[in-house]
């Protein structure tokens, strides 16, 4: 069950723009926050009846499929949202300083641990230390949104991130796509679990990396995935479009 009585204080500060964790990283900067709505728990589908759909990658382990997603959203002239872990923008900064030059880049963590196993200290630590190595990397502002590593959260763990500024953004559908051949997953399958997820408001999680066996199944996937949300009216948008002005 959720925290409901510190969910509340955390929406009442976030609506007076105020962060418990003022002194974290993301919420020092004068830059965009999420709307109070966001702060409190996960945010698994954005809170609106307008056909939108939200395209996210998480980046993780290698950059095989960056240079076609990139390249595909940008012929298509569309935007998306990067979730790195501070270890990948470490030993890929040229990969994620091309996501930041056209798209918002999240935080994924830095070492990519289960968060229910950590203490509030070593939660800050990670998203903290994932936060310093993105800086680096990409030489631009992350967005102050969050995801778990699994999607493994807790009500404290997402209390822990809300105190340090960030909305916790989880997914309405993962593709699979991560889990390559060798997991059973082929384009068709990944294309038809996004479509099968289509709802005003749907995010969509995918991954850059081919977890080791060089396939990266969601970078085949997404021009399908595209076409198909486009065809059935959907808008295709930024989670930094949506986010309020500071």
């Amino acid at each position: 069950m959720r925290d409901v009585g510190r969910r509340a204080v955390l929406t009442a500060v976030a609506a007076a723009g105020f962060f418990p964790g003022s002194r974290a990283l993301a919420a020092s900067v004068a830059g965009p926050r999420p709307p109070a709505a966001w702060f409190g728990d996960e945010i698994r589908r954005i809170p609106t009846t307008r056909k939108v759909v939200a395209l996210t990658f998480n980046a993780a382990w290698d950059e095989a499929g960056i240079d076609s997603v990139l390249t595909e959203l940008r012929t298509r002239g569309l935007a998306a949202t990067f979730f790195p872990t501070g270890l990948f923008a470490d030993a890929h900064p040229a990969a994620v300083r091309a996501m930041a030059a056209a798209h918002g880049l999240g935080n994924h963590s830095h070492t990519h641990p289960y968060f229910a196993d950590l203490t509030t200290e070593e939660r800050t630590d990670e998203v903290r230390r994932a936060d310093a190595s993105i800086r680096r990397a990409s030489g631009s502002e992350p967005l102050p949104l969050f995801r778990f590593p699994y999607s493994a959260t807790t009500s404290d763990s997402i209390a822990d991130v809300n105190d340090l500024g960030y909305a916790a953004i989880e997914f309405t559908q993962d593709t699979n796509g991560y889990l390559g051949p060798d997991g059973g997953m082929s384009v068709d399958r990944a294309v038809r679990r996004a479509v099968d997820a289509l709802t005003p408001g749907a995010i969509l999680q995918m991954h850059v990396g081919s977890n080791g066996d060089g396939v990266v199944l969601d970078a085949l996937a997404l021009p399908r995935i595209i076409d198909a949300a486009l065809q059935r009216g959907y808008e295709i948008v930024g989670l930094r479009h949506l986010l309020t002005p500071q």
